[in-house]
This record gives C-alpha cells, structure tokens and sequence, in this order.
C-alpha cells in the first residue's frame, strides 16, 4: 500500500522516527559498514522502499538512486540484484528515471539480462520498460539488445516472468519494420 503524510504520522506514532531520518540512517549504515550481509540487507530494504511514491523525494536527496547504481558495479550478485530491483521500483517516476539516464545506468541495466540471477533479469527488463522514452531509445533499442528482449520474449517454457516482461517491453518501445 501506498503511503502519504497521515498515514505515515499514523504508522511512526508521536515518538517514531521520520521517514526521511529513518532512510539517511540506512544510508548511513551502508556507507560505514564492511559486512557484506549487513549491505545486502540494507540495499534490499531500500530497493522495498523505491516502490513507494512517498519515498522517491527522500530517495533523491539522499543520493539512493545513486547507491543503487553503484551497487550494480559490485561483484556480489546480491547487491546487483538487489541494487536493480531498487531502480525498477523507482523508476517509474520521470525524476527518478532522468537521474538513473543521467548517471550512467542504462549501460548497467542492459548488463542485468545477461545475469544468472532470475530476478536480476526480472529486474532489468522491468526497468528498461520504464526508462525507455524518446530521449534515450537509440541508447537501449540496441540491435544486441533487442535481440536478448525478443528470446526472453520466446522464452515461455523457461520463464514466464521473462517472455511477459520482454513482450509487453517490444509491444511498447519496438516495432518491425
């Protein structure tokens, strides 16, 4: 469920924490931490908040987005998959979505198809879905890249996670000619 000001007043009480506190605080950890469990668990908790439209604000001033896209240059497959389940959930808003353009990510997620993690793929095909507009198609409807989309796309018997998500991405953004 989403959630707006009442409800989040509600849900911390007269003596919780913010929620702009409470994801600087995660951020905090994250950065002081060495442990890689500790930053898998983070990067997850935070990708759980990128779905919501009353973080995204939050998200952008505390350079999540960001951190999620540094997570997917890591060599754990936890934190690329957790990192690009963050940009998917965010991702459907215009702000968030320039700011992973601007920062180098289409690259990175393009990189997420060819994950052996199913949910990294997952992941990726949802957040190209969104990010994919006018400015930046020339940048992902690489003929490389749509040859992976349209086999995820025949891939009913392997997924049918991947074949709707490819679909749905070729019905949307790419047309024979």
């Amino acid at each position: 469920m989403f959630t707006n000001n009442r409800r989040q007043e509600e849900r911390i009480g007269k003596y919780g924490t913010p929620r702009l506190q409470y994801l600087q605080e995660l951020v905090t950890h994250f950065q002081n931490s060495n442990d890689a469990e500790t930053k898998e668990r983070i990067v997850a908790n935070l990708a759980n908040f990128a779905y919501d439209p009353y973080n995204f604000a939050f998200l952008r001033q505390l350079n999540v987005l960001e951190l999620f896209l540094d997570c997917m240059t890591e060599p754990n497959e936890k934190l690329v998959e957790f990192g690009i389940g963050g940009i998917c959930n965010s991702s459907a808003d215009p702000a968030n979505a320039a700011i992973v353009t601007n920062c180098g990510g289409i690259p990175l997620i393009i990189q997420c198809l060819s994950s052996p993690v199913r949910n990294t793929v997952n992941y990726g095909l949802g957040a190209l879905y969104y990010l994919c507009n006018s400015s930046n198609k020339e940048e992902i409807l690489k003929p490389q890249v749509i040859d992976v989309i349209k086999r995820y796309a025949a891939a009913e018997s392997v997924s049918i996670s991947f074949s709707n998500l490819a679909k749905a991405f070729l019905e949307k953004h790419f047309a024979d000619d």
